[in-house]
């Protein structure tokens, strides 16, 4: 194939260049061979002549060199990055809202800088409008009262929110935090398809597609001279840390929870920006400020970015159904006493009711048309456009006004003209005449393609990009780069990322050489600190019920090798050790209460993969998995690997005829990675306090476990065998046969489990810990008296240091057990629910 653009560039260079040349042009042809556009549609990568953009070819060229498996290998690189990251999207149309592993599109959008400049340009003038328009529907309401604007398209909004009317954020501004979607029509212009005020999502994920992509392709990445990230970052932490009056830099990404969709973003983006991951119950209104619930009282928290729907944030005058908000929020935001990124009712422009009034908008605000457009939008809430709707209805897209769910039609309904069914079309007729005000109708829009890797080859797509600004002292700043999604689709005239399409990182290439920027301060000007700063009560309650599910597990996992280790080696299924080690697996709840309805070798497998039992080890793993995901911000990566390799060991299937030797191993496998999840806390996880509530928890459930061990093998009644049984649940044997080299007795055997503060098992050890750790924990005032934990601690060891292995009775560890479990609600209530006047559920586990 002759190119050209690329002869023309020969004229004066020398042979060596010319060869360079010649061999630049060899390798991209190899790598776009069969790339076939699509008829009509604007291409990112290849010109009308079939020529590959000049931006595109250095990108091109470095990747034919790499070859096809050696592209497979680095695509597959940046999927391992992710998988290991623990990246997910959830889909709420899954059964159960499932998470689903982040899917990247390995190609990069490339964008030359004058390009992008242009649509930044156009963003930022979008931004300023939106922005004025916020300030009169809340304020003065100039534009609705003269008849610029209909009263039905505001007032009609679930966004427009009554009691917010005539207050004024903090900060002076309704939009810190703006996002557009928007795609390239065939004349090569940018077209705005939404906006995105109401809580913008995508940045963290755009965040994690650089860094994926940049790690499996670094040279090429290092060739390109692309706009870095990390400055965008930086402006917008530093602008809304110019909010916060307390001086202490605390600032709250405020998010519905573990269970909303782009929840692993809100993680990361807390993450990395040091800000406090927050829900609503973590949050409380005294006077007319906000504060966090944390293990050291209350702490005043001046700035919140807002990644929760307006409506849900506050149940007292917004939506009174809400479990997610802050009661009292609204008050606070009236008093001054909080600002809020983006401000409540905020999510009001961008309704695309509001779209069909832009233009015109522009011009009165403004005083000048808006230099980027946005698709033909018409609201049927007009008796005159209603009916141009419906003469071109074939032609045109039919969606919601608002964006809210309309009576009679489909969730999220979005449906073009042509493709309605004659009953379909007149069910849209009936509505229109009739609540005319919820529906638009948009122009089809014709978006470009970009490449996309398919197998071994590219093959085009089409995509939309979502641009993010954030606002400044200095004004709007556009990050350089964006959230590429993509359609799998070849006609893609409306998709989301809830239906499975891919994305990919968007590169702005500069002809010269760019900032290198990062979020990271200067070296010289980082200040020294040893606190990871406010854990919330929240957070710390959950760290607690990890420890108690993963040490739980561990503790029933024993009971089953245990059991199916007796069972292939020594003894009957009816042998009374046998019956002691089910009738504990049922204390836990892990297996059914009913013996006779199976052999004690089928409870063995039922603790191991039932499903309905609430103590059985897929239910242990998953509760110990939920807790950890909701503080996936305090939570290492090699620590969110470990548990989800433990609930894919205990959740893989045991097929055909199970035997005792498959549970032992899979109770084996389990245990072994529960092992390595406690060297990980113990060798990696600072020493503060949410370690120290990790490590309480674990303390606590072992104790408890230890002494129902204790009192079914060492009573005097036990069966014989029954002191090994104990030294092997407690993991005591070698220890117990490096001292006695001897048959098991009962007063060594309860020494060492019981007694010994060297034995990191025994029960001793653990209530050690647990005082050591009730001493140092924030919010102790030393000159007060013991609280009650402390002085539940201090009772168990002096009734440990006051007994002796011979005179230990049944009694004992009942009265000990008691006082376990009374300590855990000590502590829960102190640190968790901070005292009953916090009218708050905080769900525990029993």
């Amino acid at each position: 194939m002759e190119r050209g653009t690329r002869k023309g560039r020969r004229d004066g260079v020398s042979g060596a260049e010319t060869r360079s040349i010649d061999f630049e042009q060899a390798a991209v042809e190899s790598v776009l061979g069969g790339y076939e556009t699509l008829p009509g549609v604007r291409d990112e990568m290849m010109d009308a002549d079939g020529q590959p953009r000049p931006h595109w070819v250095a990108f091109l060229a470095e990747l034919a060199e790499l070859g096809p498996d050696g592209i497979r290998r680095r695509f597959s690189a940046a999927d391992r990055y992710l998988r290991e990251s623990g990246v997910f999207y959830r889909v709420y149309d899954d059964a159960g809202g499932n998470e689903r592993p982040w899917s990247l599109s390995h190609i990069p959008l490339l964008l030359e800088k004058s390009d992008w400049q242009v649509l930044a340009e156009g963003l930022i003038e979008r931004a300023e409008l939106l922005e004025a328009l916020l300030a009169d529907l809340y304020g003065p309401g100039a534009l609705v009262a003269g008849g610029a604007l209909p009263a039905a398209a505001v007032a009609g909004s679930p966004e427009f929110l009554r009691p917010l009317v005539g207050v004024a954020p903090r900060g002076g501004r309704y939009l810190r935090f703006y996002a557009a979607d928007v795609g390239r029509g065939p004349d090569g212009r940018w077209w705005v398809l939404s906006d995105r005020t109401q809580a913008p999502s995508g940045v963290g994920y755009a965040l994690e597609n650089r860094l994926a992509v940049t790690r499996a392709l670094p040279d090429v990445s290092r060739t390109l001279r692309m706009e870095r990230l990390a400055s965008f970052f930086q402006n917008f932490r530093a602008s809304l840390l110019k909010l916060d009056t307390t001086g202490e830099g605390r600032v709250g990404l405020l998010t519905p929870g573990s269970l909303n969709e782009t929840y692993f973003e809100h993680a990361l983006l807390a993450r990395y920006l040091g800000f406090l991951l927050v829900e609503g119950e973590d949050l409380t209104v005294r006077g007319d400020a906000v504060n966090v619930r944390t293990v050291a009282g209350l702490k005043r928290i001046d700035v919140l970015l807002r990644r929760l729907d307006a409506d849900f944030g506050d149940p007292l005058e917004l939506n009174a159904h809400s479990r997610l908000g802050v009661p009292g929020l609204v008050h606070a935001v009236r008093q001054g006493g909080v600002a809020l990124a983006n401000a409540l009712g905020s999510g009001l422009v961008e309704a695309p009711a509001l779209m069909a009034f832009l233009p015109t908008l522009a011009l009165q605000v403004l005083g000048r048309p808006l230099a980027l457009p946005h698709v033909a939008t018409w609201w049927c809430g007009q008796a005159a456009e209603r009916a141009e709707v419906c003469e071109h209805l074939d032609d045109l897209v039919l969606t919601s006004a608002f964006g809210n769910a309309i009576p009679g039609l489909p969730r999220r309904f979005s449906a073009v003209g042509a493709d309605l069914t004659a009953a379909e079309r007149k069910r849209i007729e009936t509505i229109m005449a009739l609540r005319g005000g919820d529906l638009v109708a948009q122009d089809i829009a014709r978006i470009s393609t970009m490449p996309v890797w398919s197998g071994d080859k590219l093959v085009p797509r089409p995509f939309t990009l979502r641009v993010f600004l954030a606002a400044t002292d200095d004004g709007w700043v556009v990050m350089p780069g964006g959230f590429c999604r993509i359609s799998e689709s070849r006609d893609a005239r409306a998709f989301s990322m809830q239906r499975g399409d891919r994305s990919a990182d968007v590169w702005v290439l500069s002809t010269e050489e760019v900032s290198s920027a990062t979020l990271m301060p200067s070296p010289e000007n980082v200040r020294i600190r040893r606190s990871s700063g406010t854990l919330p009560s929240r957070a710390a309650d959950n760290l607690f019920w990890l420890g108690r599910y993963l040490e739980r597990a561990e503790a029933s996992l024993r009971l089953v090798r245990a059991l199916v280790g007796r069972l292939s080696e020594v003894e009957s299924s009816s042998g009374p050790l046998v019956m002691r080690l089910v009738s504990l697996l049922a204390t836990w709840g892990a297996v059914p209460r009913d013996l006779a309805r199976g052999t004690p070798a089928r409870y063995g497998l039922a603790a191991l993969t039932r499903n309905d039992l609430p103590g059985s080890l897929p239910q242990l793993v998953r509760s110990a998995r939920a807790s950890a995901s909701v503080i996936r911000d305090r939570f290492s990566p090699d620590g969110w690997r470990a548990l989800l390799d433990l609930e894919a060991c205990i959740e893989a299937p045991l097929t055909g005829n199970v035997s005792e030797a498959d549970a032992y191993e899979r109770a084996d496998a389990a245990l072994r990675i529960i092992a390595a999840f406690s060297g990980l806390a113990s060798e990696n996880m600072n020493r503060l306090a949410g370690w120290r509530f990790l490590e309480i928890g674990r303390r606590i459930e072992r104790s408890i476990a230890l002494l129902r061990f204790a009192r079914t093998f060492a009573e005097p009644a036990a069966p014989r065998g029954a002191l090994n049984v104990l030294l092997q649940l407690a993991d005591s044997q070698i220890t117990y046969r490096t001292r006695y080299v001897m048959l098991e007795a009962r007063g060594p055997v309860l020494d060492l489990v019981l007694l010994d503060p060297d034995n990191p098992r025994s029960l001793m050890f653990q209530i050690q810990r647990i005082a050591d750790h009730l001493r140092v924990l924030p919010g102790r005032d030393p000159d007060l008296p013991p609280s009650l934990a402390e002085r539940l601690v201090g009772r168990i060891l002096s009734d440990l240091i006051a007994h002796t292995a011979e005179t230990f009775e049944l009694k004992h560890f009942d009265a000990m057990e008691a006082d376990m479990l009374k300590l855990s609600d000590e502590i829960g209530a102190h640190y968790f629910i901070q005292g009953p006047e916090e009218a708050v559920y905080w769900p525990v586990a029993t």
